[in-house]
């Protein structure tokens, strides 16, 4: 089912008291292994940024140039070269120890600091008198893995320049995958390039994804390697309490998601062969979060009465107290 509507389908909404008091529209499309749409919803062809949720076609380079191989990467590290972390001591421990490995350090990363959402290492700082440093940064994952690919191609220091060798190696790589020309660019919360595209070209790029087998080109390899380590340390992913790491999870495995700012998700199904992206036009995470669980209930790929599907999608809305406010459910129509 592909529908013709152009503008953003109403997709989520809230309730409370019996009234409507909000709503999320956005698109969604899925994908086949060829790339080919099976269901949209919205306009496939709205340009987004997909932000952090492209971070395994940033990574294809790493893999495919053999930069991985040549320092001996686990699938641990690639599944954490796709990451946006909440900055757990895990996630600490695995950006400083790979910097270190390849003799560098903190000071070699261009992603920034920031406070991790994790609350207990962030609560750990605040006793310790400690600030934030860049390892913490969700995106320490990714710009370890770009320091390895820079040290393996001699790439000058500043990697994240959308004209380094580097980056220009990054968006080759985006736009074969996703099949199409990159309108343009924008500089991501990490510093780094993020390439923009169609919802329909990042479904592909991720339909693709899901029906490679590690057993053809190189192309087809990295996909492999990359999208099976994502779903096999969900922990490195995201964080405990994360959507992609509970869905993971919830899915034993079998599924690799990853969400990205401003509310762009996707889903990669080996086993179904689709390939999902989903995007909230007004940027909201909780109708994003309800959208790719519903698809992935759609799918079959998830119990709709799981506790971590049920923490999403069809929510009931309590207040401090424990009280309950309101729902926050699908759109009538959308499904």
């Amino acid at each position: 089912m592909v529908t013709t509507n152009r503008q953003p389908q109403r997709m989520v909404e809230t309730w409370r008291g019996g009234l409507l008091e909000s709503f999320h529209a956005g698109h969604a499309v899925i994908c086949d292994e060829k790339g080919e749409i099976i269901e949209a919803w919205g306009n496939p062809d709205a340009v987004i940024f997909p932000r952090s949720s492209c971070k395994m076609l940033q990574a294809l380079p790493l893999v495919e140039s053999g930069a991985a191989d040549a320092v001996g990467l686990t699938e641990a590290q690639l599944a954490f070269a796709c990451a946006s972390h909440h900055g757990q001591a895990l996630h600490v421990k695995m950006a400083s120890s790979w910097l270190e490995g390849l003799g560098m350090s903190e000071a070699d990363l261009r992603c920034g600091s920031h406070e991790p959402s994790d609350k207990i290492e962030r609560d750990r700082l605040i006793r310790a008198n400690e600030s934030p440093c860049q390892y913490h940064n969700n995106c320490s994952g990714k710009h370890s893995g770009f320091l390895t690919l820079n040290q393996h191609i001699k790439g000058g220091s500043e990697y994240v320049e959308h004209d380094h060798p580097l980056q220009v190696m990054v968006k080759q790589a985006f736009e074969e995958a996703t099949g199409e020309t990159s309108p343009g660019w924008g500089i991501d919360g990490c510093s780094a390039p993020n390439f923009a595209t169609s919802v329909h070209g990042l479904a592909r790029a991720m339909g693709r994804f899901s029906g490679a087998t590690g057993e053809g080109d190189a192309r087809d390899r990295a996909m492999f390697r990359l999208g099976w380590a994502m779903a096999k340390y969900p922990e490195l992913v995201a964080g405990d309490t994360s959507t992609d790491t509970e869905l993971m999870r919830a899915m034993d495995g079998k599924v690799t998601l990853k969400g990205g700012a401003e509310a762009v998700h996707i889903a990669i199904l080996p086993e179904l062969k689709r390939g999902i992206v989903v995007k909230i036009v007004d940027g909201g995470y909780r109708a994003s979060d309800a959208v790719i669980t519903a698809l992935l209930v759609r799918l079959g790929a998830l119990e709709a009465e799981h506790p971590y599907a049920r923490k999403r999608l069809n929510a009931v809305q309590k207040n401090w107290r424990g009280k309950e406010t309101g729902i926050l459910q699908l759109a009538e129509g959308f499904l």
